[in-house]
Order: structure tokens, then C-alpha cells, then sequence
């Protein structure tokens, strides 16, 4: 189970280049952004979602400051009607607990059944900031980085259009 020393255990090992910052728990953007951190700017959303018969699972990461139109996202990445999953979900297919969703999660998901999402803004900014399986600290880290990780893990990871509605 990767928390959070496993995953700065592999950061190092593959000699990434990231800043951490440990911090107060948050549980929203709103306290992620109180707590000012010297990258705030680069911290990303990210939504765990379940199809309409809860089979499939998405995690979804866009910016900050940006909204996901669900019925939008659905026809995006080919998907029935979407739903956030519960924390039971959150739990059973990444490790995780309320507050905690990241990308870092999937290396939880020993069956590879999430799939991963990355909007092109997120993509093009080349730096995003996420918890690294725990809301007690923020990492910054490369995009390129993040998904030579995921998919070195054997989750493919696919990077969508939020606003012209292209997977991609």
C-alpha cells in the first residue's frame, strides 16, 4: 500500500525532482489555498467518479479554478451517466480516504481498474501540486514525471479537452 513515505520512497528511488510541503489536513481547494503554499498556483483538482453502474471508475484531474460538467465529461471519455463514487469506492480502489484523492492513488489500484484523466491545461502547465496519498502534504511534481509513474504502474493515462470535448 503506497502512502505517503512509500511514494517519496519512489520519487527519490527514480531520482524525480519534486518540493513538498507538510502542512495542517485539508479537504478542499478552499483550505488548500489558505494554507498559501509556495506553489499554490499549481494545485490541481481531482475527482473521483463512477459510471452509472458503478463498473467503471475515473479519476479525473483538471486546474484548481476549473469546473467539470459531468454530462459533458461523460460523452468526453465514453462513459454512462458519471457520479462522484463514495468513500467506500475511494477506499476499495485507491487506498484513500476523504480529502486525500490524487493521482498518486492508482499505484493502490493493484487491478488497474481506474482510469486516469488529465486535462490539457494541467498537461501544458507542466507542473501540477497533489497530495501524495495523504492531505497532510503537497507535492510538486513534473507532469511528464507523474505519468512515466502511473503508467511505469500499468495505468494508461489518457489526456482529455474540458472545453472543446476532445479525449485525446
Amino acid at each position: 500500500m503506497y502512502r505517503i513515505e512509500e511514494v517519496i520512497g519512489l520519487l527519490d528511488s527514480r531520482g524525480v525532482r519534486y518540493e513538498i510541503e507538510r502542512h495542517v489536513p485539508v479537504y478542499t481547494i478552499e483550505e488548500m489555498d489558505a494554507l498559501m503554499l509556495p506553489f499554490s498556483e499549481s494545485v490541481v483538482k481531482n475527482l473521483f467518479l463512477r459510471d452509472y453502474k458503478g463498473r467503471e471508475h475515473y479519476l479525473v484531474v483538471l486546474r484548481k479554478d476549473k469546473s467539470a460538467d459531468l454530462k459533458k465529461l461523460k460523452g468526453i471519455i465514453g462513459s454512462t451517466p458519471l457520479s462522484f463514487a463514495s468513500e467506500d469506492r475511494l477506499s476499495k480502489y485507491l487506498g484513500l480516504s476523504k480529502g486525500e484523492v490524487t493521482p498518486f492513488g492508482v499505484l493502490n489500484d493493484e487491478t488497474h481498474s481506474v482510469r486516469v484523466f488529465i486535462d490539457k491545461d494541467v498537461v501544458a502547465d507542466g507542473k501540477l501540486a497533489i497530495h501524495p496519498n495523504d492531505n497532510r502534504a503537497t507535492v510538486l511534481i513534473g507532469i511528464n514525471d507523474l505519468v512515466g509513474i502511473i503508467e511505469e504502474h500499468g495505468t494508461e493515462v489518457k489526456t482529455i479537452d474540458l472545453e472543446s470535448g476532445h479525449n485525446g
